[in-house]
């Protein structure tokens, strides 16, 4: 009941909602409401009336976020003004945009805590960062649960030609929902209440786990910040927003216009629709909103997203944003530092993987003409918390506990005084000093060094990791200067810095800028303080450790000279101390007095004794440094000079350095003492034998005594080097050598040290010993005594070198050089080796002649050669030698005149060269018989008659006279001598005496005269020719070789008779060796007496003719080979017989003419071819068969084959069978057999899909789609490579794809198997074809698709859509259910596959985009429902803008759900402060008479915005109160022209204009003193209002020249300012992305490690190289491993599937488990025989349903009528089984018959099942065992039903035997038998699979990362940064020069460099910064 009464008779509203018909594109756009009655039945058919739809047409009813409405949620869902879609499905997705009602009345809290508000004009910040601040906020919490990178985009669109300026904040954390969405819009819902009162449908807020420095992103929280933000920034807002889990985008918009026209009408304010559409779907923005179409265009590929975009921006603000970019930006970077970079903050030049170097914070800057700007927060390095971090030499980390749950971390840092200068960072936003009274000063006075900190606070206060900017804490009574003198000096407690972390337990503003309570707290007395050390807690004295800790700060790193260039650790053993010795740095640089000393330069000492001359080495550290360091103290080491002559080292303290001296003394002091260095040797030999240079001496001629003097620059003679304090070491000696050059190198040969002999000088004796040939050096040293140096102080000794030269001597013996082996008569050489005494090679004189000698021998020479070698040239040697070996002889050689003359050697003489040939016999003729062989005695020589042999010595005998004669050839190399003969000599038909010519020679030589002989030829009496002939009556008639006879087919040959002749043609009388001679190939037996009467065998001829039969006669002795043949060629005979031949093949198909020719031939009685036929042979031709076509047949008569052709053979009707064809020529006849066959196919056959056909959605069917062609006579058509189509509904979707197919031999053709996939309901297919141009087909085949209850088909999101978004706060918890296509909940699905995404979007629609945050859903608890997901505490993103939410589920492989799009948008908070819309410049005024000299503001525009930087206030009136104040107390304070320091001005509708502000001439006030305008708000509310006050620093001078100096400085200063801090950004995003991608390399070289080390564990081993393409063949391998078990033959169920279309029916229970033993599979089979078939269902009500649709055919089971409590357990011992021990011997292997049974799913409802159908049925091996078995049993126990795996039964009442308790064969049970489970091998495959895939993926991440970061790494040495780096240090040095200038201190309380790139992200408004005289917290007490 949805109206009138309800049962308990209360009137109940009517309920009205409001319906989208979507189906099509063309659907009505208009949206129609409709009054709810009934149930749902009767709302559905009130909704087809209502839309003109007909009752039986399918489609859906859905919400908004795709939860179909049905019967059973009706009541659930149905609810007042509720939004639905009408759709074809559930996943459609949506054609047009739909608008959805929604009211966000603000949250009661507004009204309850409106005295917390805070407005943005306060304490003169600057609105604009803070306001993007909470819209960051938002996307932090929103992306704080994404897996990857958190992505953060802040979008300046302030291209003209693309729109309207807008600004844009996008993230890709998991969006909203449109319940979310409407909850943002809501004003004060936070995100503690959304969950607790009925805002959503998700769970309560749960705060996140602790985490250091609480950066636990949870920072979006009251519901007012967003909203609050994005009405500061513009005055529209719009919000888009997508979920992962959702196909629909989300769409809001919220306008200050929108609401004033509500109020102007009288409207409902707080009412509005949310636009559900799909992604990219950009139809209803304007053409002029490019901006808003691009970035809608970008939500193709987003996942989930929100993005929040701002319009109406006034022009102020755009170009604050422009012109200040750096400033807003660095001002985010310090807000949100530790998000960036982690809990340890920013160390610049050291990367960090944390947990934060996902978050991404980016800023866009698009204008027109220019190229768009993109800053990353991680690339900004000059923030104030990275300049602390990186200036600290120090920290001290501590703790608070403040009530028990209020955690505070802080940190201290030290910065140093290092030599002239302070290094604490400036803040140019801070004045960190303030004038002090003039009266306590002298005007003279200069200040020669700048405060630190000065007055500064020392705290920056963080809130979960996020600063709150207006609070600070000056210091803590533990860390303040100590009244009394303490035990550092006070100007350390100024160089110390700090921040505070604290954790949501701290109370802070809505806008969070400021805190509540935290100084407070931290000053109650129950505070707890710790130390924190190596991040443990320690219970100390706070102040104790503090003190102490600063005092070795000061210690340690405050310096005054600065120690560079640091070289390394050394130890000394110079010093007295043994505690000093080590450890000491060293250094080669020091600054020191504004001086810079270097290793190498020359120094002076003084007050030392001696004063030192000499250079610097090193400077000298005490401590263990390893870098440069500042310090006092240290040493220098010198090395005295000159080295020539101290070589000494010194080390002294630096403070002893003569820092007046002038260098060229030094260098004229060094000149005068090395004159007095030894410079030269003087030589003399007063023996004679002297050595001059480059002399050349005989080998062993002496060198004569040498004497030598040492003499220095002065010429004086000296034998030790100057000096007083040389000692005996220093005495001079010379030493002597004589070296050896070879090729090995120098070779010391004499060596002797002389020293002075007092009254004589250096002397060395004569030298008589060197004899060895080459180049020699005499080499004279002078070296110190005892050390033997040759070098003092670095400088080398005086030297003396002579070279010279030693060559051979005379002639003395001589040797005889190795002879080889000697021919006769052959010219040989003889060398020489003539020698001086010492055995050097030397020549031989000219009137010198060689004498040979040798026993027997004849020799002779030509000459002595001595032009390159010596020898005797050309000697003949002459002699007999035995035989070719050769024979040896001793040979004399004599040479007349030489000491040693003779020499004698060994020689063997060999035979000479070929001279003559010697041939036997003599006689020159010689006579012999043809063919015959006759031979020669040859004998080679050489030209003494010795006999010869070498290679290639080959002997050739040529015949001339006829042809063919031979060549006798043999080799003689070896022997010289043997028998030169060869083949017979014959000619052919010789009939007399033939003269022929023998030529003996040897070709290769041919000076050897060769020999020559006649031979006469005689003709021989052997048998020579044969002849056959035929005797035909008297008449013998010769048949010749080769002739052809023909002969009649059949008959024999007779008569004939051979004869045999000789080569003079004389016939030869056969004898009886003759006759064994001769052979005939037609008979193996030949009569011996017939061969002696000279007749041959008959020869029978051959009844075919074909067979020619060639016959031969043969004659063979030793000297002849005859034949005689001739061939018989058979003619036919008479005709006898018809033959019938078929051409082709035998086959006719039914209808179709025989495609071959039959041919008949006539035949003789042998069968051969009568070749006498004409045409006319046709007429007596008949043919005749059954079902004969006889008018097709066509008769020819072939000529050239002598044949009849028969054609047109064709068959009508009649069975297919073989046909009998009967021919008939006159009285011959002959038959023939044809196969006939099925004729061309005409219409298609389906086989068993002929019926009706039930399949289950998705599911693959297990019986293939097989066609069969049929012809027309209804015969299976054989017809081949048919081209078979499948043709289906188009709502049909089979899978695979039907492919074409071609018809196989059979005509047949396998579609394949295929699952099919379609909405519930009844379809067609049918199979189409064309053969030869005639189209087939076959009978439509009806498919009734039921849907898969297991088959994921949607994606359900469930959450209260009625709460506001507040940024930052926690969305409403998500509860996800995937949906069957029945749509039933699917449960026990994986949770890892289900996410949710979210991104920034305006609309709904399209896929999530790539950088859209993901998040994983969590764990479940206690009372969720079961199969559904919930995502709980899932952050709203920070930033007011428009965000999608999706959720998605990974089904398949490559199949993804999506849900509904959720848009969702964020709501900022109320006004808090006051700011300017632009940030003015510092003002600098003087009091003189000029006007423009005293003008403070002009046209000033204050505003209100809320604590995140958004326009706020807009309602509010009062006034604006300017008063002067003094940033200390002082007297005179400045007065505006007014005369009087406050000024009012109206403040209407949340701003107000200031036109100017002038101070009045003459005005009192300090010179050179920082004043402050504050601007306060009073406003006129009916509610109090706290509004921030805004202040504005000025300075004032009188003096109006130094006002004029001082403005033209601080402008100068700040345009450089920001160009140094530009170049800082750059080179620090390069390091920055440097670190990044280096941490990304690590990551995945370790997961590639990781996974490569469970590779290792599974034994697969990868190569070294090629790792990819491996892993792809082992890939490849293991899926066709795979693959081939899955196509593995299995035991399967025949049965048919039951067609399952619902989650509550499990299906038939033979298909619900597998058993892998074939003979269990078939006992239990057969047991359970009459329940196999029985379908199972989780309830009765499904049970009752099948039974209902089959009409009580199908028998069911429901589980819930199964009583459970009787069931047995699983895992259950046997019961013969008792305490843990058998109490029989039981054989057979019992075991339970249910545990043998493997479940392939939905283990849980199967285990209940086959427990009751089973029980506690045991198995065992046979009948004996059973029995054997039951009979112990009983004794104890009841015995339950036994099966053997025979197949025999005993009951539990033990009956057993006959049919009844017999198994029947696997065969006999028709396949209704229970299938084989796959094999084990299949799942460890797949696993390995899985583990090689994703090894494969880290291999190529991790490749890819590292050639990204080489070259990113490779661009930082390119010549454009190398230019930027040269420009940034020169603008830096300028930098520093104006500072200085200024009084090295700036002080710009407007903050124009940190937080000039702090407000980059955030605002229009040029306003103050954030740091100009903040007010602190102070101490209270000491």
């Amino acid at each position: 009941m949805a109206e009138g009464q309800n049962s308990g008779g209360v009137t109940r509203h009517p309920v009205i909602v409001y319906l989208f018909d979507r189906r099509l594109k063309q659907s009505s756009c208009e949206e129609k409401s409709l009054q709810v009655r009934e149930g749902y039945r009767e709302f559905r058919a009130d909704v087809c009336e209502a839309f003109g739809i007909r009752p039986s047409e399918k489609f859906v009813i859905s919400t908004t976020n795709r939860k179909q409405l049905t019967d059973t949620n009706f009541n659930g869902i149905i609810k007042d003004e509720i939004t639905f879609y009408i759709l074809n499905t559930i996943d459609q997705l949506l054609p047009l945009s739909t608008q959805e009602r929604i009211n966000f009345l603000p949250h009661y809290d507004t009204l309850v805590k409106s005295g917390m508000y805070e407005y943005y004009a306060s304490e003169g910040q600057n609105p604009l960062p803070f306001a993007l601040a909470e819209l960051i906020d938002n996307s932090l919490s929103a992306t704080a649960q994404n897996s990857g990178i958190r992505n953060i985009q802040i979008r300046l669109l302030f291209d003209e030609t693309q729109g309207k300026p807008a600004i844009a904040v996008i993230d890709n954390g998991k969006g909203m929902s449109s319940v979310q969405l409407k909850n943002w819009a809501i004003y004060r819902l936070s995100k503690f209440r959304r969950g607790s009162e009925g805002y959503s449908d998700v769970a309560s807020y749960v705060r996140p786990p602790s985490v250091a420095r609480s950066l636990n992103s949870d920072i979006s929280y009251f519901g007012v910040g967003g909203k609050q933000a994005v009405f500061f920034i513009g005055h529209t807002t719009r919000i888009i927003t997508k979920t992962s889990d959702s196909q629909d985008v989300h769409e809001f918009l919220l306008s200050k216009e929108d609401f004033e026209k509500k109020e102007k009408n009288k409207e409902a304010i707080y009412s509005g629709f949310i636009t559900n559409r799909k992604p990219t779907d950009f139809s209803h923005v304007t053409e002029d909103e490019k901006n808003l179409r691009n970035l809608i265009m970008e939500e193709k590929d987003k996942e989930q997203f929100t993005a929040v975009i701002v319009t109406g921006i006034q022009m102020e603000h755009v170009q604050y944003l422009k012109n200040v970019h750096n400033l807003w930006v660095t001002q985010l970077a310090h807000i949100y530092h530790y998000y960036v970079h982690g809990p340890k903050g920013h160390v610049l030049g050291k990367p960090r993987t944390t947990p934060f170097s996902s978050i991404d914070i980016e800023v866009y800057i698009f204008e027109k003409g220019k190229v768009p700007k993109i800053r990353n927060l991680r690339e900004i390095d000059d923030d104030m918390q990275t300049l602390y971090i990186n200036t600290a030499a120090d920290r001290f980390e501590f703790k608070a506990l403040v009530e028990r749950e209020g955690v505070v971390e802080g940190i201290i840092r030290y910065h140093p005084f290092l030599y002239d200068k302070e290094t604490f960072p400036d803040d140019p936003h801070f004045s960190s000093r303030d004038n002090e009274d003039d009266d306590e000063f002298d005007d003279d006075c200069i200040i020669m060094e700048k405060e630190a900190r000065g007055k500064r606070p020392i705290f920056e206060c963080f809130w979960n990791g996020r600063l709150i900017p207006y609070t600070t804490i000056q210091e803590f009574d533990w860390c303040t200067i100590q009244k009394k003198r303490g035990i550092v000096p006070a100007e350390c407690y100024n160089r110390i810095s700090g921040a505070l972390f604290t954790n949501d337990k701290f109370e802070v503003s809505t806008n969070k800028l400021t805190f509540l309570d935290l100084g407070l707290k931290l000053q109650d007395k129950n505070t707890i303080f710790t130390r924190i050390t190596n991040g443990q807690d320690q219970r100390v004295k706070i102040d104790r450790e503090f003190a102490l800790w600063l005092k070795e700060c000061h210690e340690k790193y405050d310096k005054q000279i600065k120690f560079s260039g640091f070289k390394g650790i050394i130890s000394r053993q110079d010093t007295v101390s043994k505690r000093m010795q080590t450890p000491w740095a060293t250094y080669t640089t020091i600054e020191w007095d504004a001086k810079t000393y270097h290793a190498g330069q020359l120094v002076k000492t003084i007050k030392t004794v001696p004063i030192i001359y000499g250079s610097i080495l090193k400077f000298l550290l005490y401590g263990n440094h390893n870098a440069d360091v500042y310090a006092t103290g240290g040493e220098v080491q010198i090395a005295l000079e000159p080295k020539e002559l101290y070589d000494e080292l010194k080390c002294v303290p630096i403070s002893k350095l003569d820092r007046n001296v002038a260098r060229s003394s030094i260098r004229n002091y060094i000149e005068d003492e090395m004159a007095k260095f030894p410079d030269t040797l003087a030589l003399s030999w007063p023996h004679g034998d002297s050595l001059v240079e480059d002399d050349v001496k005989p080998a062993g001629e002496p060198i004569g005594a040498l004497q030598v003097e040492i003499l220095n620059k002065k010429g004086d003679a000296i034998q030790k080097l100057p000096g007083s304090s040389h000692t005996a070491s220093k005495k001079l000696l010379v030493e002597l050598k004589v070296l050896l050059h070879s090729s090995d190198g120098d070779k010391e040969i004499i060596s002797h040290i002389s020293q002075h002999g007092g009254k004589w000088p250096y002397w060395f004796k004569k030298m008589e010993n060197i004899t060895k040939l080459g180049d020699y050096t005499l080499q004279l040293q002078v070296v110190l005594n005892e050390s033997n140096a040759d070098k003092y102080g670095g400088k080398a000794l005086p030297c003396k070198k002579i070279l010279f030269k030693i060559v051979e001597g005379k002639p003395f013996k001589f040797s005889v050089g190795p002879l080889d082996a000697v021919q006769v008569g052959i010219p040989f050489n003889i060398p020489l080796n003539v020698q001086d005494e010492f055995g050097h090679s030397t020549s031989l004189s000219a009137d010198i002649q060689p004498v040979l000698e040798g026993s027997g021998l004849s020799i002779d020479y030509k000459e002595l050669s001595t032009v390159s070698k010596l020898f005797i040239k050309e000697v003949i040697v002459r002699g007999q030698v035995k035989n070719c070996q050769g024979k040896n002889f001793t040979l004399t050689v004599l040479l007349p005149g030489l000491k040693e003359d003779s020499q004698t050697v060994k020689i063997k003489l060999l035979p000479g060269p070929p001279n003559q040939l010697k041939v036997l016999p003599n006689n020159d003729v010689l006579i012999i018989d043809n063919g015959s062989i006759f031979p020669f005695r040859i004998e080679i020589l050489d030209e003494v008659g010795n006999t010869v042999n070498q290679s290639k010595l080959i002997v050739h005998c040529k015949f001339t006279g006829a042809p063919n004669l031979p060549v006798y050839r043999l080799d003689y190399s070896t022997t010289g001598s043997g028998i030169l003969t060869g083949p017979p000599i014959k000619i052919q038909n010789i009939k007399k005496i033939q003269s022929l010519k023998a030529k003996i020679e040897i070709p290769s030589c041919k000076e050897v005269k060769p020999v020559e002989k006649t031979i006469r030829l005689q003709p021989s009496t052997n048998i020579s020719k044969l002849g056959i002939l035929i005797v035909q009556g008297e008449k013998a008639i010769h048949i010749k070789h080769q002739d052809d006879i023909k002969w009649m087919a059949g008959d024999v040959m007779q008569n004939l008779i051979f004869q045999i002749f000789d080569e003079g043609d004389r016939e030869i009388l056969i004898t009886p060796e003759l006759a064994e001679k001769i052979k005939v190939n037609w008979t193996p037996n030949v009569p011996k007496e017939k061969l002696l009467e000279g007749r041959l065998p008959n020869v029978h001829v051959s009844t075919s003719v074909t067979n020619i039969q060639y016959c031969q006669m043969t004659f063979h002795d030793d000297n002849v080979s005859l034949e005689s043949a001739f061939t018989v060629k058979p003619i036919p005979d008479e005709p006898k017989c018809l033959k019938c031949k078929l051409k082709g093949d035998d086959v006719v198909r039914m209808g179709e003419e025989l495609q071959s020719e039959i041919e008949l031939t006539l035949t003789d009685q042998f069968g051969n071819l009568i070749e006498t036929l004409s045409s006319s042979c046709l007429v007596s031709l008949a043919v005749s068969g059954n079902n004969l076509d006889k008018e097709k047949i066509q008769k020819i008569f072939q000529e050239n084959s002598q044949s009849m052709i028969v054609k047109g053979i064709a068959f009508s009707g009649g069975p297919l069978e073989d046909k009998e064809l009967c021919f008939a020529w006159r009285n011959f006849s002959t038959y023939l057999r044809l196969k006939l066959v099925a004729g061309p196919p005409s219409k298609i056959g389906m086989g068993e899909w002929i019926k009706s056909v039930t399949v289950v959605s998705g599911k693959k069917v297990q019986t293939p789609v097989i066609i069969q062609l049929y012809d027309e006579w209804g015969n299976p058509s054989p017809e081949p490579n048919v081209k078979v189509t499948l043709i289906k509904h188009n709502g049909l979707k089979m899978t695979p794809v039907p492919q074409q197919h071609k018809t196989d031999g059979k005509g047949q053709a396998n579609m394949g198997l295929f699952s099919f996939s379609a909405p519930k309901g009844v379809y067609f297919f049918q199979c189409k074809a064309v053969n030869n141009k005639n189209p087939l087909e076959s009978p439509p085949v009806k498919i009734k698709v039921v849907p898969d209850p297991n088959k994921p088909a949607s994606v359900s999101v469930k959450f209260d859509k009625g709460v506001d978004f507040t940024a930052g706060s926690v969305f409403p918890d998500f509860v996800i259910s995937i949906l069957s296509e029945d749509g039933d909940v699917i449960k026990k699905l994986n949770p890892a596959f289900c996410s949710m995404k979210f991104w920034k979007s305006q609309t709904t629609g399209g896929k999530p985009p790539a950088t859209a945050n993901v998040f994983n859903c969590n764990k479940p608890k206690d009372g969720d429902k079961d199969g559904c997901f919930y995502f709980r505490d899932k952050i709203i993103p920070e930033r007011v803008e428009k965000y999608c939410i999706q959720f998605m589920y990974m089904a398949e492989k490559a199949t993804v759900l999506y849900s509904e799009q959720f848009l969702i948008d964020v709501v900022a908070n109320k006004p808090v402060k006051l700011v300017p819309l632009s940030n003015p410049a510092t003002p600098t005024v003087t009091n003189i008479k000029p006007e423009a000299s005293r003008t403070l503001v002009r046209n000033l525009w204050l505003k209100t915005v809320d604590e995140h930087s958004n326009l706020a206030g807009v309602d509010l009136n009062g006034k604006i109160i300017a008063k002067i104040i003094s940033s200390e107390t002082e007297e005179e304070i400045p007065c505006f022209k007014s005369n009087t320091n406050i000024m009012e001005f109206a403040f209407k509708n949340g701003s107000a204009d200031i036109p100017s502000l002038i101070l009045a001439e003459n005005s009192p006030g300090m010179d050179s003193t920082e004043y402050k305008i504050m601007f306060s708000l009073v406003c006129q509310a009916t509610e109090p209002v706290d509004i921030q006050p805004y202040f504005l620093p000025f300075m004032f001078y009188n003096d109006f020249k130094k006002q004029q100096q001082m403005a033209q400085l601080t402008k100068e200063k700040d345009n450089l300012t920001e160009s140094v801090t530009a170049y800082k950004c750059l080179f620090d995003a390069t390091n920055q992305l440097i670190k990044e991608m280096k941490c990304q390399s690590e990551d995945a070289k370790a997961k590639e490690m990781l996974l490569k080390n469970e590779l290792k564990k599974k034994k697969l081993d990868l190569p070294l190289k090629n790792q990819v393409e491996h892993i792809n063949n082992l890939i490849n391998k293991k899926m066709a491993a795979a693959e081939t078990l899955l196509k593995q033959p299995r035991r399967k169920c025949s049965l048919p599937l039951f067609p399952n279309g619902r989650e509550d029916v499990l299906g038939k229970i033979a298909h619900l488990a597998h058993i892998e033993d074939e003979q269990v599979a078939v006992v239990i089979s057969w047991h359970l025989a009459s329940d196999m078939d029985c379908v199972v269902t989780l309830t009765t009500e499904a049970a009752r349903r099948i039974y209902d649709e089959t009409e009580g055919r199908q028998q069911v089971l429901p589980l819930d009528s199964i009583y459970q409590k009787s069931l047995p357990s699983w895992g259950r011992i046997l019961p013969h089984i008792r305490n843990g021990t058998s109490c029989i011997e039981a054989a057979g292997n019992p075991v339970y018959a249910r545990d043998l049974l493997v479940f392939p799913e939905k283990r849980e409802q199967c285990e209940i099942v086959f427990g009751m159908l089973l029980g506690e049925t045991i198995i065992l091996d046979n009948l004996d065992a059973a029995n054997c078995y039951r009979k112990q049993l009983v004794q104890f126990s009841n015995c339950p039903t036994l099966l053997t795996r025979d197949g025999d039964r005993i009951r539990s009442n033990g009956k057993f035997g006959g049919l009844q308790n017999k198994a029947p064969s696997k065969g006999q049970l028709k396949g209704m038998v229970f299938g084989a489970p796959l094999p084990k091998e299949y799942d460890m495959i797949s696993s390995d699979i899985a583990l090689l895939q994703e090894y494969r993926t880290a291999v190529n991440r991790s490749q890819t990362v590292s050639e990204e970061l080489m070259k990113q790494i490779n661009s930082l040495d390119s010549p454009n940064m190398q230019q930027k780096k040269k420009e940034f240090e020169k603008q830096e040095r300028t930098l520093q020069e104006i500072e200085k200038k200024l009084g090295m201190t700036p002080k710009n309380p407007n903050k124009r460099t940190e937080d000039q790139f702090d407000h980059l992200n955030k605002s229009d408004c040029p306003v103050p910064s954030k740091r100009a005289k903040r007010i602190p917290f102070r101490r209270t007490s000491r």
